[in-house]
């Protein structure tokens, strides 16, 4: 089995998640007590938040550059960035790695593609959507992606996924909202729905959807136990 290193923290729900997921789908490839042999760094959310608002990307740049020279100093073959808006810079960090960073946007659509769906859309912080760094991976395998039209909808999404979802906390008021707004963009033509924060999962199902539901963490995670048993 391959070693793999994890950066977490951002936030901790989402890391918990992957741990679980690729610790279960080991298991279910190997049974017995094989579990995922892994390390993680865990950052302080706020240091990074405070980063991101700031738009200094190079300063979080650098931090999560020290997490993954320690994860592979540690003996890590592969590098796991446990959110989606981490992967702004994911190209520069696989660059100054020198080993694999296994990609959620490249994972994300693999899965697409076998559903044979040209045009999705995309929730996820204002960064994951209005920037171009996921939709790009999409678009060079021929899927459009569209996000909500209304900046107050984006607002929300942005909002409630750091002040409320990032933090364990799931109310029914916004599990409401965001189907709202999932149903505006199947309207749209979405033929499926990508939650582009590994928190989004805690307020839509794929049972409360028209159309497929991408959860990008349950995808990234499948794609590192691919990688681990490879």
């Amino acid at each position: 089995m391959k070693k793999i290193g994890l950066i977490g923290g951002i936030s901790w729900v989402s890391t918990a998640d992957y741990y679980r997921l690729i610790n279960e789908g080991i298991n279910e490839r190997m049974g017995g007590l094989n579990f995922s042999e892994c390390l993680v760094y865990s950052f302080n959310y706020a240091d990074i938040k405070k980063n991101n608002d700031a738009n200094d990307w190079d300063l979080t740049f650098k931090m999560l550059l020290k997490g993954c020279e320690f994860l592979k100093s540690g003996g890590a073959e592969a590098i796991v960035l446990c959110a989606n808006t981490m992967h702004l810079i994911a190209d520069k960090l696989q660059e100054a790695i020198g080993i694999p960073l296994i990609h959620i946007a490249e994972a994300t659509s693999a899965e697409i593609q076998k559903k044979d769906i040209k045009k999705v859309a995309l929730l996820g912080t204002k960064f994951t959507m209005e920037l171009d760094f996921f939709k790009d991976k999409l678009a060079a395998n021929g899927i459009e992606a569209i996000i909500p039209e209304n900046q107050e909808d984006k607002d929300f999404i942005h909002y409630t996924i750091f002040e409320e979802l990032g933090r364990g906390l799931v109310t029914e008021e916004t599990k409401k909202r965001y189907l709202e707004i999932a149903d505006d963009l199947i309207k749209n033509g979405a033929e499926g729905i990508i939650l582009g924060c590994t928190e989004i999962p805690l307020v839509i199902k794929p049972e409360d959807v028209s159309v497929p539901v991408f959860d990008t963490a349950l995808i990234h995670s499948k794609a590192v136990v691919d990688f681990q048993l490879s």
